[in-house]
C-alpha cells in the first residue's frame, strides 16, 4: 500500500435483493473484503467498509411477479435477510444500506443530471423487443427463444445455458417473453448512452500502463475488453421500477441498474457520515486524492468496476478512481456451478441455522479454497477434512494442550520462563518473523497464502509442544516445563492476533481465555504478550469436530436439489409416429405373475424371469409359464420382483442371447426423468394371462 494514502474506502459488490447470499458470494467478495478491512483496522489505519443491497433492476421485478407481491416487499424481505446474515457471519461493514433509500435516489439522480447537463451522454433512438400484450419493453434476460447454435428451444437473450453460447436477443429464433410466452415485436425507444469509446485512450493508459500490479485475471479481462474496442453503453432503460430519469421526455424510463448501483457505494458512505460526523465528510472518502479506493467484486463485475464506473467518475470530474480491484473468480459447488435460479447453493442463512456457532469454520475453508486467480471448488468432504485435520487437530489441539497444562500445573497462571535451549530459540525465531510475512501477503491481497502462514504458526506450536512433551518432562524437570509452557502460551497469544482478520469469533474466544483485554497488530511476533503470573481464564475447546452426519445431511440437500431440478426440467421423449388401431391390435399385452427371478451369470444387466402367463402347462400338473429376460438388474434385486404382477408383450418373437438363453416376450417398464426404471404393474390382482385392452 502506498504510504501517501491517509485513508482507505473499501467497497464490496452490492448483492441483488432478490434472494439470499450464498458461499460463492462469500468466497468471491465478502470474506476477502472483511479480512482486508479487519487487517487495516488492526494496523490503526483509517478505513470505511461500505456495503449495501442492490434493489433495482429486473431480477427483483421478476420475483415479485412470480410471487404476486410488490417489488418493495421483495427487496424489503431480502435486504433484511442479507443484512442479518452478514451480521451473524461477522462481515464487519461500517454501513450496510440500500439503493431504495432517499439518500441514494437523490445522489444517483443528481449524478445523472450533472452529466446530462454537461452533455456527457449520447442520445439514441433504437429498436428493442416489445411485448404488445403486456405493454413492456423487455430486457435480455426476459427474452427467450431458440438458440441459433444448438437449437435448444428456451435459450436466454444473453446466453444459452445448454451450450454456453453468449447471445444477443437479435440472434434468437422466434423470441418470446420468458414470463408470458407472448411473441415479441420491435419498437423504437429513446435512451441515453455513456460514450465509452471516447474513454478508450485514457482507460488504456490508466489500466494497462499504470495498474500492471492488478491481479492477472482482472488485468487480462480489462485488456480483452479494451482490445476489442469500447462502445457506447445505455445508462437508461424502459422499466417501471428504479430511479426515474430526471429529465423531460423520459417518462417510463429509469436509470439502468449498472449505472445506479455503484453510485450506491457513494450514497451509503454519505448516509454513514451524515449520521456520524466524527468520520468527517463523505466527500473526503470519495474525492480527496489522499484517499485510496479499493473495490472487492466477483469476476462478472470486473468490466463495470474497472472500466464503466471509472468512466462515470471521470466524466463527473470530482471523484477519485479505484486504486485496486482485487476480483476473485467463481467458486463451484461439488463440481457444479452454483445456480441461484436452480436453488443449487449453500445459502448463508441456512448454514448459520444448521451449523450454529461455526462461522469461523466456513470462513477458514472459503479462504483456504479462495478462487483468487482461477475458479475453485467447494465440497462438503473437503470442508470436514480441513476443519477436523487443521482447525481441530493442529490449531485447536495446540491451544487446548497449552491452556489445559497451564491449568493443571500452574492453576491457570503464566509460569516464569527459565533458561532457553537451542530448540526454544529456533521456535521463537520462527514465529517472530510471521508479522512481516503476513503483512506482505495481506497488503497484496493474497489472503489464501496469508491464512496459510497464520496456520503455519499453529503448526509450529503444535510441533513444539508435541516434541517437548511437558506431560512427561514434569516428572523429572519442573523448571524445564515452566519454559515450555511459557513459550507455548506466548505463541498462543500470537495466534489470537494473527488469526483475528480471518477467524474473528474463535480469536475473540481465545483472547477471552487468555484474559487479553488489549491487543494490537504491531504486537504480533512478541514473546512477552502474557506477563509472568498473569491469571488466565478457564479454558475450553476452541474448535470441535464436524461429524459425518452433519456432512451427510448437507450432501443429501444438494442431491435432493439436483433431483428436483431434473424433475422440473424433464421433457418427455417426442411421441412416435402415429399408428393405426389395427396395428395396435396386433400387440398382445398380458398380465403375468413373477414366479422366479435371478441374475444371469456374466451378463450384469440382465434378470431372468419365469412368469406365470395363464397358458396350459406343457407337461404334468402346475402353472403355465414362460421365460423372459429383461435388462433391469441395475434397478431391482431379484427377490424384490418375485410375486409381483407385471405387464408383458406375449406375442413378441423369441430372442436368443449369446449364452443360449431365450427370452419369450418383453416386460413393460417406464423410464423416469432421472433414468431410473420402474416395471409396470396392475392396481389389483388379476388372473395370470389377463389381456390388456
Amino acid at each position: 500500500m502506498d504510504k501517501n494514502f491517509k485513508r482507505t474506502t473499501v467497497t464490496s459488490a452490492l448483492p441483488y435483493a432478490n434472494g439470499p447470499v450464498h458461499i460463492g458470494h462469500l468466497a468471491g467478495v465478502y470474506v476477502p473484503a472483511d479480512i482486508y478491512v479487519r487487517y487495516l483496522r488492526l494496523k490503526g489505519r483509517d478505513v470505511l467498509f461500505i456495503g449495501g443491497s442492490d434493489e433495482h433492476g429486473v431480477p427483483v421485478t421478476i420475483r415479485a411477479r412470480k410471487e404476486g407481491i410488490t417489488v418493495q416487499e421483495v427487496v424489503d424481505r431480502y435486504h433484511n435477510l442479507i443484512k442479518d446474515s452478514f451480521e451473524r457471519f461477522g462481515i464487519s461493514f461500517d454501513v450496510y444500506s440500500r439503493t431504495t433509500s432517499k439518500t441514494h435516489h437523490k445522489l444517483a439522480s443528481d449524478f445523472f443530471k450533472k452529466l446530462y447537463d454537461e452533455g456527457k451522454f449520447v442520445e439514441r433512438v433504437s429498436e428493442q423487443f416489445y411485448d404488445e400484450q403486456t405493454g413492456h419493453f423487455l430486457t435480455d434476460r426476459n427474452i427467450r427463444g431458440e438458440c441459433p447454435r444448438c437449437h435448444t428451444a428456451d435459450a436466454y437473450g444473453d446466453q444459452c445455458e445448454h451450450c454456453g453460447a453468449t447471445l444477443s436477443p437479435e440472434e434468437l429464433i422466434n423470441p418470446y417473453n420468458a414470463e408470458t410466452g407472448n411473441p415479441l415485436v420491435k419498437r423504437e425507444t429513446k435512451h441515453w448512452y455513456l460514450p465509452l469509446d471516447k474513454d478508450q485512450a485514457w482507460l488504456e493508459k490508466w489500466i494497462l500502463e499504470d495498474h500492471k500490479e492488478w491481479r492477472p485475471n482482472v488485468y487480462g479481462q480489462c485488456k480483452s475488453w479494451l482490445d476489442g474496442g469500447l462502445h457506447p453503453r445505455a445508462v437508461t432503460r424502459d422499466l417501471d421500477w428504479g430511479i426515474p430519469v430526471p429529465v423531460e421526455g423520459a417518462e417510463g424510463k429509469v436509470l439502468y441498474v449498472w449505472f445506479d448501483a455503484p453510485i450506491g457505494y457513494i450514497s451509503n458512505t454519505k448516509e454513514l457520515c451524515d449520521a456520524h460526523p466524527e468520520l468527517g465528510s463523505w466527500e473526503t472518502w470519495w474525492k480527496d486524492p489522499e484517499t485510496r479506493l479499493v473495490h472487492f467484486i466477483g469476476k462478472d463485475n470486473i468490466v463495470f468496476h474497472c472500466i464503466v464506473f471509472p468512466a462515470m467518475l471521470k466524466a463527473h470530474g470530482e471523484y477519485i478512481l479505484p486504486d485496486n480491484v482485487p476480483s476473485n473468480e467463481f467458486l463451484n459447488l461439488e463440481g457444479n456451478k452454483i445456480s441461484t435460479s436452480k436453488n443449487y447453493a449453500v445459502w448463508l442463512n441456512e448454514y448459520l441455522d444448521e451449523l450454529p456457532d461455526r462461522q469461523d469454520e466456513l470462513r477458514y475453508v472459503l479462504t483456504a479454497n479462495a478462487p483468487e486467480t482461477k475458479d475453485n471448488d467447494f465440497t462438503w468432504a473437503d470442508f470436514q477434512a480441513r476443519c477436523n485435520n487443521e482447525l481441530v487437530a493442529v490449531y485447536g489441539n495446540f491451544v487446548n494442550r497449552a491452556l489445559q497444562l497451564t491449568q493443571k500445573y500452574y492453576e491457570g497462571r503464566v509460569p516464569e520462563c527459565g533458561e532457553l535451549n537451542d530448540y526454544d530459540r529456533e521456535t521463537l525465531a520462527e514465529f517472530q518473523g510471521v508479522k512481516e510475512k503476513l503483512e506482505s501477503l495481506l497488503e497484496n491481497f493474497k489472503f489464501r497464502d496469508a491464512q496459510k502462514e497464520a496456520m503455519n504458526l499453529a503448526r509450529i506450536g503444535n510441533k513444539y509442544i508435541a516434541d517437548c512433551e511437558p506431560w512427561k518432562v514434569i516428572k523429572t524437570d519442573s523448571d524445564r516445563v515452566r519454559t515450555i509452557i511459557y513459550i507455548s502460551l506466548q505463541l498462543t497469544a500470537n495466534l489470537a492476533i494473527a488469526f483475528e482478520p480471518f477467524l474473528p469469533f474463535s480469536s475473540k474466544r481465545l483472547r477471552d481465555m487468555l484474559a487479553m483485554d488489549e491487543f494490537q497488530w504491531d504486537w504480533l511476533g512478541r514473546t512477552d504478550l502474557l506477563p509472568t503470573d498473569k491469571q488466565l481464564n478457564k479454558p475450553s475447546l476452541l474448535f470441535s469436530k464436524i461429524e459425518d452426519d452433519v456432512i451427510a445431511f448437507q450432501q443429501q440437500k444438494l442431491a435432493d436439489t439436483i433431483k428436483a431440478n431434473e424433475a422440473a426440467n424433464y421433457k418427455a421423449e417426442p411421441i412416435k409416429d402415429t399408428i393405426s388401431f389395427d396395428d395396435f391390435q396386433k400387440l398382445d399385452i398380458r398380465v403375468g405373475t413373477v414366479l422366479e427371478c435371478e441374475r444371469v451369470p456374466k451378463m450384469k444387466k440382465l434378470l431372468k424371469f419365469r412368469i406365470a402367463d395363464g397358458s396350459s402347462p406343457s407337461t404334468g400338473a402346475g402353472v403355465g409359464s414362460r421365460t423372459i429376460v429383461s435388462g433391469i438388474s441395475q434397478w431391482y434385486e431379484p427377490e424384490q420382483l418375485i410375486g409381483k404382477q407385471v405387464l408383458f408383450v406375449a406375442n413378441l418373437a423369441p430372442r436368443e442371447f449369446k449364452n443360449g438363453l431365450v427370452s419369450e416376450g418383453m416386460i413393460l417398464s417406464a423410464e423416469n426423468y432421472d433414468g431410473t426404471i420402474s416395471v409396470t404393474t396392475v392396481e389389483h390382482e388379476v388372473k395370470p394371462g389377463s389381456q390388456i385392452s
